[in-house]
């Protein structure tokens, strides 16, 4: 099944929830290098996210979000 924009943004916010470089991301989220500068600028840019140095961290508003996204799937998968 294919990731939608929100599950590509929450798998981001997950792995750089301690700290992450942008390899570490594109690893474990599984996704290529062009894709994840794009998800990691719209990130910032919503306050989700922030970057220090060369690592990127979620912010305590990005773990809002990710808590919200997990309530959410959670749900909707009991639905299905």
């Amino acid at each position: 099944m294919r990731r939608n924009n929100l599950d590509i943004s929450a798998d981001i916010l997950q792995v750089a929830q301690e700290g992450a470089k942008k390899t570490q991301i594109v690893y474990k989220a599984n996704l290529n290098f062009l894709i994840v500068k794009k998800y990691l600028n719209n990130l910032i840019e919503k306050d989700l996210m922030n970057k220090n140095d060369k690592h990127y961290f979620t912010t305590d508003k990005g773990r809002d979000f990710l808590m919200s996204y997990k309530k959410f799937s959670s749900v909707v998968r009991d639905l299905a």
